[in-house]
């Protein structure tokens, strides 16, 4: 199964490592500091020109590649199927 990541980007489900929430991630100073270091080393891919909302770790062939995503984390778990019902209350 494949799931879009927004712009022209779409990846298998068997690659996906992680799901992780820009914002609520950038309050950790080590997930600041492995995406600086990821950035550093060419691991990044920005999807678009538009405000990144997710990232998204993968691994393909042994490779690491982190997807910057537009599209909220909520909204890529459930079209992952990761998870089926989220109440936003």
């Amino acid at each position: 199964m494949f799931m879009h990541l927004g712009g022209d980007v779409v990846i298998s489900l068997k690659d996906i490592i992680s799901i992780m929430d820009i914002e609520s991630s950038s309050t950790s100073g080590v997930t600041k500091e492995f995406l600086k270091t990821a950035e550093d080393e060419g691991f990044i891919r920005r999807i678009t020109e538009n405000e990144e909302k997710s990232f998204i770790l993968t691994e393909k062939d042994k490779k690491t590649i982190i997807y910057l995503s537009p599209i909220s984390s909520v909204t890529l778990y459930k079209r992952a199927g990761f998870i089926e019902d989220i109440s936003l209350k």
